[in-house]
C-alpha cells in the first residue's frame, strides 16, 4: 500500500508550511468554543503567503492530574514528528513557537469535508463512524462496542474498515493517545484523513483511549510493520528523531515510546484494551 500524498500546499512544500507556521505573523481571529483548553483560530502570514491555523498557547492549558503542567503543546508537536517519521502524514504541520499569548502550538487548519453517504467509488471517504441497531457491524464496518442511546436502548458503535483509519489506529497506539474522539478525525477535500488534538499523548502509563478499536487483536498490515521498523531506527539514541523528541518529551517518556514500538513490532498485532483504563473517551465525539 503506497503512502498518501502530501498536504495540498498551493505552492508550499511541507518544510515551507512549517516555516510559515513558525516564522509568520499570527493574527488571532477568534476562539474555538467547546475545547477544554484555549484554542485560537488565526491567520499566519510570511513572505507573501498566508494560511489559517490553530494556536494553542501553553498559558491556556488546564492542569491535568496525570500530565505535567504546561506540556500539552510540546506533545502535539511530538505527535506530528512521529506522524512524519511514519511517512503517513496523518497530523497537519505543527510547530512550537511564540505567539500573542506566549509560547504554544501552531498547527495548519484543515477544512474538513462534510461526510456524504458511502458511494460505490472506493475513493469516496464515506461516513467514518456510526450506530447500528444490529449485533454485527455489516460489510465495510468494524465493531467498537455497544453504546447507550437512551430510553434503555443500545446500539452497536462502529467505524469504517478504512486503511486511513487503520494507520491512525497504529499511530495512536505508538503515541499512547488518550483522547481519540470522532471529532478529532478530519477528512480533507482531497480524500486525505487527518487526526488532530494530540495533547494527552506519550504518557509512560497505558492511556490509550480511542474509538478505533475495530482491529484490536488483529495482525498488523505489512505496511505497519515496516513503519514500526523505521520508527525503531529513528528512535535509537542519537538518531535525529530521538534527538528532536528529547526536546519535547521527557527521557522516561521517550524510553516508554521505544518500548511501545518494540512491543507492537514483537506482537505483530493491534493492541487490545488493557482493562486498566476506560478504553473509549468521553464524550466520544
Amino acid at each position: 500500500m503506497s503512502a498518501p500524498e502530501r498536504i495540498p500546499s498551493r505552492g508550499l512544500t511541507e518544510a515551507g508550511l512549517r516555516t510559515l507556521l513558525a516564522e509568520g505573523e499570527l493574527t488571532v481571529l477568534g476562539r474555538v468554543r467547546g475545547a477544554s483548553n484555549a484554542v485560537l483560530y488565526c491567520t499566519v502570514a510570511y513572505e507573501g503567503e498566508e494560511r489559517t491555523c490553530v494556536y494553542k498557547p501553553v498559558a491556556g492549558e488546564q492542569p491535568l492530574w496525570d500530565f505535567p503542567d504546561g506540556t500539552l503543546a510540546q506533545r502535539e508537536v511530538a505527535a506530528y514528528e512521529i506522524s512524519e517519521a511514519t511517512g503517513w502524514g496523518l497530523v497537519p504541520p505543527t510547530v512550537l513557537r511564540e505567539g500573542p499569548y506566549g509560547q504554544g502550538m501552531c498547527q495548519l487548519w484543515i477544512e474538513a469535508e462534510p461526510e456524504e453517504p458511502a458511494e460505490e467509488d472506493s475513493d469516496g471517504l464515506g461516513p467514518l463512524l456510526g450506530l447500528v441497531e444490529a449485533e454485527e457491524p455489516g460489510e465495510g464496518w468494524k465493531a467498537v462496542g455497544l453504546a447507550d442511546v437512551g430510553e434503555g436502548r443500545t446500539a452497536l458503535l462502529v467505524h469504517a474498515d478504512d486503511p486511513r483509519l487503520r494507520r491512525l489506529a497504529v499511530l495512536d497506539a505508538v503515541i499512547n493517545n488518550g483522547d481519540r474522539k470522532g471529532g478529532h478525525l478530519l477528512p480533507a477535500p482531497d480524500g486525505r484523513l487527518f487526526g488532530i488534538d494530540h495533547g494527552v499523548t506519550f504518557n509512560v502509563d497505558d492511556k490509550l483511549r480511542t474509538l478505533l478499536w475495530g482491529w484490536a487483536g488483529e495482525p498488523l498490515t505489512q505496511e505497519a510493520t515496516e513503519v514500526l521498523d523505521t520508527l525503531l531506527a529513528g528512535l535509537a539514541p542519537g538518531a535525529v528523531l530521538a534527538t528532536r523528541l528529547g526536546e519535547l518529551i521527557t527521557e522516561t517518556e521517550l524510553d516508554a515510546l521505544r518500548g511501545r514500538v518494540e512491543s507492537l513490532r514483537k506482537s505483530g498485532r493491534h493492541p487490545r484494551p488493557s482493562g486498566e483504563w476506560p478504553p473509549i473517551p468521553w464524550p466520544p465525539v
